[in-house]
């Protein structure tokens, strides 16, 4: 675990996703979930060699796509061109999904609406009458996958946050989240404890007074 560490600004989501990118291990096999953790693709080096597979049937997935190099019919799992690097293969959803369940998945970097101090995720649902449940393949990933991570902005937009002592939205798996990247704090959960490895544009004791579990500078 890293040494705690602090910057006086806010992350943008691209400096989130460069710090997910560069914590990967070099050769893991890794799924990107919706939302703000495509972005890390565009940030993985050569050097790294990490093959990143898509639930919707590809791995040897390469950042996302624009201009000339968009092709409709190469997309992943939200629906987001992207491209292909040398030795790339495609195969069947459910072969895609077998490698997900069977394990074979180093890591999985997912969104989140509420991760708790035990890392559990709820990512699929609010709740809320009349929203719409995004299943997916976030139970599979979460509980398949050897390592899952977190990227999400840590307060909701009334200003509660998203780190909690329990789930009050409906689980997607229990005990799977091992690390949390926010725009604020990147957090390193281990044994029911909370460790803030660092913190952007926020003090600890600030960070401490807003986020109701109990925190541990790493």
């Amino acid at each position: 675990m890293s040494a705690f560490s602090t910057t006086e600004a806010k992350l943008t989501r691209d400096e989130m996703a460069q710090l997910v990118a560069a914590d990967i291990p070099a050769g893991a096999f890794v799924n990107l979930g919706i939302g703000q953790p495509t972005n890390v693709s565009n940030y993985l080096t050569k050097e790294q060699g990490v093959t990143l597979h898509t639930e919707n049937g590809m791995l040897g997935m390469g950042p996302v796509a624009t201009g000339e190099d968009i092709d409709e019919d190469l997309i992943n799992a939200g629906k987001i061109p992207v491209t292909e690097l040398p030795g790339a293969s495609f195969f069947h959803h459910a072969d895609s999904f077998a490698m997900m369940r069977g394990g074979h998945l180093d890591m999985c970097v997912l969104g989140a609406f509420q991760v708790s101090k035990d890392g559990d995720l709820a990512n699929w649902h609010t709740g809320a009458e009349g929203a719409i449940p995004a299943v997916g393949g976030a139970m599979d990933l979460a509980i398949g996958a050897k390592a899952t991570w977190v990227m999400m902005s840590l307060f909701t937009k009334a200003g509660e946050s998203k780190l909690v002592e329990a789930l009050s939205y409906p689980v997607t798996g229990l005990g799977c989240v091992s690390r949390i990247y926010t725009e604020v704090a990147v957090f390193e959960l281990r044994d029911s404890k909370v460790f803030v490895r660092s913190t952007h544009g926020i003090s600890f004791d600030q960070l401490a007074a807003k986020v109701p579990v109990e925190l541990t500078k790493a």
